[in-house]
């Protein structure tokens, strides 16, 4: 059955979360990322034989699944997890949890139903046609995962993992080379749960060899696991402390790799607890202070770089400013030439943490010569998720676009030479806002304007890119007041009007139009190939890239924002679509599945999915769900004709409601002629005034009541025939609806997804950010009106003739002021 892999991956979340009771984030995730991985795993062996994990006898996840309701299942599960570490020497990677720990699963029945029902969440998943790389489903499920036990760990329990975002801007900013061989090395010294080093992977076509470290055991088992769900499983990754004993020696020094990232621990205060070998890390910087790790991490990382390595590093902003042994080795790493850029992030981005960090990217192969260090300001540019802030596609690929071509943006980015830096005035000191000022202008107040009126022509020549791009809009809007002030040619009402109906705004929409349907209609055919060896991340890349480009030359319109548009929409939907045509191909991804069923409320009834068509009510309807090819896409390219008809129909019932509301007002008053056929809540039904009639014709009541009442009949009437109609119109859509699913092509599915579903809202997200553009512009040029409509002079005639006013009621009452 195709299942979307957001609902693969919400319905695990839900289902995991809701059997945690109340264990901490931080220990759950360890049963429920242990069994993912048996079932991965076990899958993969029964698909193919020479899978990387040997599964034994004893230690599938089907023999599992034989364990559900007994009353010994945790200790069962334990001894079958072992036989599957025993058999490929990943002891103290699989076998951490403790299934039959009752401090934390529950004691007797209440430990047999958890875990039962644990098992129950993974058994009916199939991923042995789950693919290694960056695009396999068991790989990325498991970081979600990881996402949402982060996001639920608290303070310090989450730092294990790096947000998704942030990896695959480190994994661009160290240049990772097209034709780089497998053979180049990339380490992580404190790599958690292995996301981070995995991004960098993904960005090297021909993978990399890869190389980590973790102080803690359980983390380095998660990042054991992720290794080899994503096609990994010969990488090393060794458990200890990287300060204190490093495990990557040769003889004795430390050994050095091509590529470097890391997410370290914040300031930690007791780094040097144990050192006895310093490595030559300190030697000629000076030892990192006492009770504050940042450089200590930073200088190990240097020197596990060899002489031609790159490498990029989170840290707190702290150790871009702090002093005394810090700025001495801050001012002999910039001497050397090592720090080739700094990006400065949005605070409250990492799990953990609220802090704001920036990323320091190394270059020893360029070092030498160094000139300047690019400084980036990216503070400003992410969305709310939650309770913690993240990157948006568009803030993500800006940082990357700044950073390798070295291109410098006014408040966002440049080139800061080192003699600046050496000044005196700076002393090393690589604090941001020393160099860039990225506050937003100040909106100044102009006494003159207010005193005088007039908009200052300063805040109209602050709109010069689109004065540039409309050079016949300024004049239309305005005209010459004074020197240095500007008014508006005609009232603010008319502003959006004169900007949309010039010609040089027509050719503007027109170009952009022709720029985004021109880009579709290329890569078309690109999107026709998806096949179920399509990679989804080279796709959207490929897509994302050619947008930006197409962009560029388009005045005004931010190109970034447009890429939001493609990459927001591939994220909510796109991604999923993919996903569901590589598994069942484009005919099987659009057959209708049936809505499966959620859970099970109180009464043991079952909660369904929301479905897209159902046919019938309770236990025995028909739920239909179209995940690919929403009903409404057949609709409109099929049965527009229908639809129509099912429109007008429903309009009927509308109005026939409406003529019966008006006349029920008007007659169901005290005294007025329904007011007897009112129920409790002074509402006219069909029932009461039936029952009303029939009395009243008993009664031998007035005829106008007999009347209005026979009259109120009729109309409940001719609404139930127009919802009958309606109904039956629907039912009617709804079937034939269904049955076209089954007469449907592969190219009919393709026009239906790439031209109706995805196409027609790329374009018209396109549109969308085109249209917030001028309405930027109408904003702030209504602001400026406003703000100088009036001058003081014309504000002191208002006041004053309000005075008398009041002078002359007071007066009027026998006050005298």
């Amino acid at each position: 059955m195709a299942l979307k892999k957001s609902d693969l991956y919400s319905s695990l979340w839900a289902g995991a979360d809701e059997l945690r009771g109340g264990m901490d984030a931080s220990q759950y995730k360890d049963y429920v990322l242990t069994l993912l991985f048996v079932k991965y795993v076990s899958d993969k062996a029964t698909a193919d034989p020479y899978a990387d994990v040997e599964v034994p006898e004893g230690g599938s996840f089907d023999d599992l699944v034989k364990l559900k309701g007994q009353p010994d299942i945790g200790e069962q599960l334990n001894v079958a997890i072992r036989k599957l570490a025993d058999a490929n020497d990943l002891q103290g990677v699989i076998n951490n949890a403790d299934f039959d720990d009752p401090d934390k699963l529950g004691k007797g029945k209440e430990l047999v139903d958890r875990l039962t029902k644990l098992i129950g969440i993974f058994q009916d998943l199939d991923f042995s046609g789950s693919r290694a790389g960056g695009d396999d489903l068991l790989g990325d499920a498991y970081e979600y995962l990881m996402r949402h036990f982060a996001s639920e760990s608290g303070k310090s329990k989450g730092q294990f993992y790096t947000p998704a975002e942030v990896s695959r801007v480190m994994a661009a900013l160290i240049g990772i080379k097209a034709d780089t061989p497998k053979s180049a090395t990339v380490y992580d010294p404190t790599c958690g749960s292995g996301s981070l080093l995995l991004k960098v992977a993904d960005a090297a076509p021909n993978g990399l060899t890869i190389y980590g470290q973790e102080k803690d055991n359980a983390t380095r088992a998660l990042a054991v696991m992720n290794m080899v769900l994503h096609g990994n499983a010969t990488a090393e990754v060794r458990q200890g402390d990287t300060i204190t004993s490093p495990q990557f020696l040769r003889g004795h020094a430390l050994q050095t790799f091509d590529y470097l990232v890391a997410n370290p621990p914040f300031s930690v205060k007791s780094w040097n607890n144990g050192l006895e070998n310093e490595y030559g890390r300190f030697d000629g910087y000076g030892r990192p202070p006492e009770k504050n790790g940042d450089y200590a991490f930073l200088l190990h990382m240097i020197k596990s770089l060899k002489s031609t390595g790159v490498g990029a590093v989170i840290l707190p902003h702290g150790v871009l400013f702090r002093g005394n042994s810090e700025g001495t080795i801050r001012k002999e790493l910039l001497k050397r030439g090592y720090i080739r850029g700094i990006i400065g992030l949005p605070a409250n981005l990492f799990y953990g943490t609220g802090i704001p960090a920036c990323i320091i990217v190394l270059d020893k192969e360029n070092a030498v010569g160094r000139t300047g260090v690019f400084m980036i300001d990216a503070s400003k540019g992410f969305e709310k998720d939650g309770n913690k802030n993240r990157l948006r596609p568009r803030d993500m690929h800006l940082i990357i676009d700044a950073f390798e071509n070295q291109k410098e943006i006014d408040r966002y980015s440049r080139m800061v030479p080192l003699s600046e830096i050496a000044d005196a005035k700076n002393d090393y000191n690589l604090n941001i806002p020393r160099y860039i000022d990225g506050s937003e202008p100040e909106d100044i107040q102009d006494l003159h304007a207010h005193l005088k009126g007039g908009v200052p022509n300063r805040d109209l020549d602050a709109l010069s890119a689109y004065w540039d791009a409309f050079p016949s809009l300024r004049p239309a809007l305005f005209q010459p007041l004074r020197e240095g002030y500007s008014e508006l040619a005609s009232e603010k009402a008319r502003i959006h009007s004169t900007i949309t109906s010039s010609s040089e705004y027509a050719s503007f929409v027109i170009n952009t139009n022709d720029a985004v349907t021109s880009w579709w209609i290329e890569h078309r055919s690109r999107l026709q190939g998806i096949t179920h060896n399509t990679r989804p991340v080279e796709l959207v890349a490929e897509l994302g890239d050619s947008l930006l480009n197409a962009f560029r030359a388009q005045p005004v319109l931010d190109e970034y924002g447009v890429y939001e548009q493609l990459m927001s929409y591939w994220n909510d939907v796109m991604n999923d679509d993919v996903a569901l045509i590589m598994s069942e191909g484009w005919d099987g991804a659009a057959k209708p599945r049936a809505a499966r069923i959620l859970g099970y409320d109180k009464h043991k009834k079952p909660k369904y999915e929301l479905a897209d068509v159902t046919f019938g009510t309770g236990v025995k309807a028909q739920r239909w769900v179209m995940d690919l090819v929403p009903p409404a896409l057949i609709i409109a390219r099929y049965f527009a004709k229908e639809q129509a008809e099912l429109d007008a129909r429903e309009a009927a019932v509308e109005a026939a409601g409406l003529v019966i509301e008006e006349y029920v007002e008007e007659h169901a008053v005290d005294e007025g002629l329904l007011f007897d056929a009112t129920d409790d809540n002074g509402k006219v039904t069909n029932a009461y005034a039936t029952a009303r009639l029939k009395a009243a014709r008993a009664e031998g009541a007035d005829s106008d009541e007999i009347d209005a009442l026979v009259h109120v009949i009729g109309l409940f009437k001719v609404e139930a025939a127009a919802k009958k109609s309606a109904k039956e119109a629907r039912l009617r859509l709804d079937q034939m609806t269904l049955n076209q699913y089954t007469q449907l092509t592969a190219s009919d599915v393709q026009t239906l997804v790439i031209d109706d579903k995805w196409g027609e809202r790329v374009i018209a997200g396109v549109q969308a950010e085109r249209a917030a553009l001028i309405q930027k512009l109408v904003q702030r040029l209504n602001v400026l009106g406003t703000r100088y409509e009036q001058t003081v002079g014309d504000l002191d005639i208002i006041v004053g003739s309000l005075s008398l006013k009041v002078a002359a009621h007071l007066a009027s009452m026998g006050v005298r002021v």
